[in-house]
């Protein structure tokens, strides 16, 4: 399959909707609401008290209009006890009695119906505010291999518009819904009690309704599901061009990009119209059947009017509730794709919590602890031994099933030494430091750090332990001070600015208008990729780690720059176990040892003599460098 076939299944799959309610999802769901369950259950509570204040101001109507038809008689057989409820006191005037207890009734139900919607609401997000705190720390805990095959966008949908559909269900969806079929329940009940043969012809045109809401809920479904398609495109391809805008400019993408987006629009429009279209008429069935039974109360009930069955206050309170009867209806079809929305963003938040870490932890780790070290003070073996030993024995690694980039590798580097790995590209350099890192576990074999088996070193522990510089180097927005120090309350303001003097970063930023303190921008997007690299090596000392790896670390520092970024390296590698991966063979000449990788292999070792002295894979490395190196160093 194509690579644009794999991204439209993706896309399919990312917006598929699945079930309106899952009883599954929602079990699992109620380990976030159950902190909240008192909140939940007086969410349901209150229904019964809005139900009555929504059926209170009809019937106050009806006893005044009552009270006019008959002046003051009271209602029908049966119910007089309720419109007796309504008498005022003493010389009150009944009208106007009735009139204040409408007020009444009104302002209980506006202040109640708020405090149900601000405590659902509530409900929703503080349940929400934990799920999204659990995907947000789960993903965090995910290996690399993880991130190296999910994509970043779909990654922040699930903490962000997932997590916010599943909320939205607390307010829109399915406490609406509840609350509503209680609603529907409850005046179909009361209009029964009130007038039995009215009722039974007035709801007469329900089965009716309840087959055209079966029809349209099908296609309702699939229009909100090519609405979902088409944003989902729209999003993709703004994400896309604004990310690569750079060669979108250079080679003149701007118009082909245009119609394309032109093109997503329009079937975007025409999706919502479909919807819209659907929606409309399923309302206008809702209008046409609240109609015909507003026509049949009318004309069946004046008849009873007439002949002295019914007064024309209960005529009147047929009419209000049948209305409210079918309120609901109305936005049946909103409520719906809320809840299948809520559902399918629950199945794919329930997919990354159940994905499991692959890297974890022992239960029982070895306690091999030691202080993390500092500039001044790396750590030490009691008995003065250094510790920082690392040994890789006959490791096989694939990052996918067989396609092995590490075959058979084995390696040891003295504590204190310093290594580089140099070799072709895919040759598995980048790979050894990730497994050092424990960013990926061995498929088979071991790799050791001063003897122990790194799968018995907590991560933290070992993390702490290792100060890693990236060709590829990633600032976060915020102030210089704080992206060196990376927030670690342990590494004050003098450890920053100590460790931006090793490695002469303060000419940089002491040039800042605020030094220290300037903000970046996203990803240091105010600086150069050379003045990226510089903080980054702050970074490392400050962080102080016994392990430095250094990942291409000078490929994008300038020849004057890395002259003084090599003057603060000298100190730190000298009291260091390092690894040094580099292209530019130049960089590494003064190493101790320097280790050729050959297709996942360790095929020679030795120093920079040696190995020129032996003319094999690194001489010839060595040669098709310099040799490429020296016509263009002549026409200069």
């Amino acid at each position: 399959m194509s690579g644009p076939a794999r991204a439209q299944d993706s896309l399919h799959e990312e917006e598929a909707l699945g079930k309106a309610y899952d009883a599954r999802l929602m079990a699992r769901l109620w380990r976030w609401v159950a902190p909240y369950r008192w909140q939940v259950v007086a969410t349901l509570l209150l229904t019964a008290p809005l139900f009555l204040l929504e059926l209170a101001p009809a019937w106050i109507v009806k006893s005044g209009l009552d009270r006019v038809q008959r002046d003051g008689a009271a209602g029908e057989p049966g119910m007089g006890w309720l419109d007796r409820l309504f008498d005022p006191p003493g010389s009150i005037d009944g009208l106007a009695w009735l009139a204040g207890l409408y007020l009444l009734a009104m302002a209980g139900n506006a202040t109640l119906q708020f405090v149900h919607t601000v405590l659902m609401a509530r409900t929703g997000q503080s349940a929400m505010r934990d799920l999204r705190r659990d995907v947000y720390q789960h993903i965090q805990g995910l290996h690399l291999g993880f991130f190296d095959r999910y994509p970043v966008g779909r990654l922040v949908t699930r903490a962000t518009n997932d997590v916010e559909n599943v909320s939205e269900m607390f307010s829109a969806g399915i406490v609406a819904l509840v609350t509503d079929v209680l609603k529907m329940i409850g005046f179909a009940v009361v209009l029964f009690l009130v007038d039995a043969r009215l009722a039974l012809v007035a709801f007469l045109v329900v089965p009716v309704l309840a087959v055209c809401a079966v029809l349209f809920r099908a296609r309702i479904r699939a229009a909100f599901r090519l609405i979902r398609v088409r944003i989902a495109r729209i999003n993709a391809m703004i994400q896309e061009s604004v990310t690569g805008m750079k060669i979108v400019q250079l080679f003149r993408r701007e118009a082909r990009n245009q119609r394309d987006f032109e093109a997503l629009n329009a079937a975007h429009r025409d999706a919502w119209s479909q919807s819209i279209r659907y929606d409309a008429a399923l309302f206008a069935v809702v209008e046409v059947a609240n109609g015909i039974s507003i026509a049949v109360i009318v004309g069946y009930g004046a008849s009873l009017v007439s002949g002295g069955a019914m007064t024309i206050g209960t005529l009147y309170v047929f009419i209000d509730w049948m209305r409210r009867f079918f309120l609901p209806l109305r936005d049946l079809s909103a409520k719906y794709s809320v809840m299948q929305s809520a559902m399918a963003s629950c199945e794919r938040i329930f997919q990354i919590l159940d994905t499991a870490p692959a890297i974890q932890d022992r239960e029982r780790p070895v306690d091999r602890a030691r202080p993390v070290s500092t500039p001044e003070a790396p750590p030490r073996r009691a008995g003065g031994d250094r510790p920082g030993e690392i040994v890789f024995d006959r490791v096989w690694f694939a990052y996918q099933g067989e396609d092995w980039v590490l075959r058979d590798f084995s390696l040891r580097v003295a504590p204190g030494e310093r290594a580089a790995l140099v070799g072709a590209t895919g040759a598995g350099k980048t790979s050894v430091i990730k497994l050092l890192a424990r960013l990926y576990e061995p498929t088979r074999g071991c790799i050791r750090l001063d003897g122990v088996d790194l799968r018995e070193i907590p991560q933290r522990e070992l993390r702490r332990r290792i100060a890693m510089v990236l060709q590829d180097v990633f600032l976060f927005s915020g102030s210089i001070a704080w992206n060196i120090a990376l927030g670690r309350p342990d590494v004050d303001r003098r450890a920053v600015v100590r460790a931006a003097r090793m490695v002469e970063a303060h000419r940089i930023i002491e040039r800042l208008p605020q030094g220290f303190d300037s903000e970046l921008r996203e990803r240091g997007g105010d600086l150069s990729a050379g003045q990226r690299q510089l903080l980054s090596f702050a970074r490392a000392i400050a962080h102080g780690g016994d392990l430095l790896i250094l990942d291409e670390a000078t490929s994008s520092v300038d020849a004057e720059t890395e002259l003084l970024v090599q003057r603060g390296l000298h100190a730190l590698l000298a009291e260091r176990t390092a690894i040094v991966i580099a292209h530019r063979l130049s960089t590494i000449q003064d190493v101790d040892t320097i280790h050729v990788l050959h297709k996942g292999r360790c095929v020679e070792s030795g120093s920079h003599a040696e190995l020129l002295a032996r003319r094999g894979a690194y001489w010839r490395l060595y040669r098709l460098q310099f040799e490429h190196a020296a016509p263009a160093l002549a026409a200069g």
